[in-house]
Parts: C-alpha cells; structure tokens; sequence
C-alpha cells in the first residue's frame, strides 16, 4: 500500500491510499481520483516532506509504519481533514434538512419571505438561480460533496 500527499487545484491537501504508484496514474488518468473537499478532478502528487527514519536506517513514510487499521469511513473522514465528530454532525444536519430537490430556488424564496414556516432545506439550483437568490438576498451555503457521500 503506497500513501501519497495529493493535492488539487484549489490547494486542498490530502492523502491516497493505493495499490501501488501504476494504481494510482490508472485512477487519475480515468478522473477517479476526485478531491475529497471541492470534488474537483485534477489532482496531482505533491511533495510531502513526512519521513521517519527507522532503526535500519531506511526512509518509510510515517503514515504506512504506525497508521491503526482504519475503517474507509473514517479513512475518508481524516482525509477531508475534519475532525470525525465534526463531520458526522455535518452529515446528521444535512440528511435532517428537508430534500427540496430542484424547487431548491422557490422554496428557499418562500422560506426567505415568510411566505411558509422557517425550516432546514437543501436541493439543486444551476449557476444562474444560485446568483439570483444571491441577488435578492437570500443566505445559502453550496455543500461540499464530501458532505453529500453517504459513509454507509
């Protein structure tokens, strides 16, 4: 198992675990390997300057030596670089909030005008919708994907 400090566009850090270094250029060249914050599919390996020195005096990568074996969720949740609690609480909010899917743009203006009772609500709006109800005023958060990936 090779670990490597990848990163993508958007200067987010975080590490993949593969196979073996051929594993890794066959994931990023069929775009697998996506960003666990932003999901963005240009990612590269970066240089990473963690190497422990072990008694035989040969260099290995701290992570490989003294990681615990780990679930994939929570291989994934250190990844993100959120604190597991943190993230299973974002998780529980956003799978509480009322899924509106596409009338996300209508219903977060019935919300905003008191025209229906306050609530927690999440869906899909295109580039335009989301910069109309910028225009009008109306407060709401883009959700990272790694936050919309069911652990489970």
């Amino acid at each position: 198992m090779i670990i490597y400090e990848l990163g993508c566009t958007h200067g987010h850090r975080f590490e993949g675990w593969f196979a073996s270094a051929e594993d890794f250029a066959r994931q990023a060249e069929a775009s697998m390997v996506h960003c666990p914050v932003c999901d963005d599919g240009h990612v590269a390996i970066v240089p990473s300057a963690r190497v422990h020195v072990g008694k035989s005096g040969h260099a290995t990568s701290p992570a490989v030596a003294d990681a615990p074996a780990e679930s994939p969720e929570t291989t994934e949740e250190v990844t993100a670089g959120v604190p597991v609690e943190l993230l299973r609480k974002l998780r529980e909010a956003v799978r509480s909030a009322e899924d509106v899917g596409r009338r996300f743009p209508e219903e977060a203006r019935k919300v905003h005008y008191e025209e229906v009772p306050a609530r927690a609500i999440r869906g899909q709006a295109s580039k335009e919708e989301a910069e109309a109800l910028r225009d009008e005023g109306i407060d709401f958060a883009t959700l990272p994907p790694f936050l919309l990936r069911d652990p489970h």
